[in-house]
């Protein structure tokens, strides 16, 4: 030790790569080396050019050594965070790009999946719409139908009220003439005027005894309803001779309307 010191030859090995260097094992690149190669102080460089060349050292030597080995795994270090730093941020943007990937086809599916329901919704409407249609028109052609059938059951009953009233009118008017053609030589002539005068003559001269003319109007009354059965006599002559279909206008009409 003291001035002189211990010292020792170290000898530096290029490698295959021309630019690292092996020193007791340790790998070093040519600025390290070239770094320690410089002295560190004037008194250093003056050591240096006293000492033979190629000696370095060694304590000196070791320090450099220690310092160089942690600036290059400070680098290292520093260089390995930024490569995870890389790594970490490409896997998120990785996965982030996933999860817009999923969410963009999770919303494609809903979209299509309400797309295809509102198509489906619509295709329903327009089947309940053509079905309604189809009703509406059968029963148009349902109702044409009645309104025809009914109006030809009309007009068949006009036709045949008309031909109904046509007849009965002639018959009618036929029976009139006949009963008219037969009973106009008979002259009305007023009911048991003979009597009617008798009274009359009666109550005048018998003004305060009126129940002297009683049996003067005890004839009349008589008289009176003779006058009525023949006339009803007479009327049922009549009818008799009259076409029997006259009085038959409701049943006839019945059957018409149910033809």
């Amino acid at each position: 030790m003291g001035g002189s010191g211990s010292t020792r030859r170290v000898t530096f090995e290029a490698d295959e790569n021309e630019n690292i260097t092996v020193v007791k094992g340790v790998r070093l690149s040519d600025s390290v080396i070239d770094r320690m190669k410089e002295p560190s102080s004037p008194s250093g460089r003056l050591q240096s050019q006293r000492r033979p060349p190629g000696a370095v050292n060694d304590e000196e030597l070791k320090k450099r050594i220690a310092e160089e080995l942690a600036l290059e795994r400070a680098r290292r270090d520093s260089e390995a965070q930024k490569r995870r730093l890389k790594q970490e941020q490409a896997y998120v943007r990785d996965e982030f790009g996933k999860i817009l990937e999923r969410e963009r086809i999770s919303s494609n599916e809903h979209l299509t999946r309400a797309i295809i329901r509102e198509r489906a919704a619509t295709e329903e409407e327009r089947q309940k719409a053509q079905r309604f249609a189809r009703q509406l028109e059968e029963k148009d052609r349902e109702l044409k139908k009645h309104d025809a059938y009914y109006k030809e059951q009309l007009a068949r009953l006009e036709e045949r009220s008309a031909q109904f009233y046509k007849v009965t009118t002639e018959q009618y008017q036929k029976a009139a003439d006949e009963v008219s053609a037969r009973f106009k030589r008979y002259e009305t002539q007023p009911v048991c005027a003979d009597l009617q005068d008798k009274i009359l003559q009666c109550y005048k001269q018998h003004a305060q005894e009126t129940l002297s003319c009683s049996a003067l109007a005890s004839q009349y009354l008589h008289c009176v309803n003779h006058a009525k059965q023949g006339k009803r006599n007479l009327e049922s002559h009549v009818r008799s001779l009259m076409p029997a279909n006259i009085n038959s206008t409701d049943h006839i009409q019945q059957q018409s309307i149910g033809i």
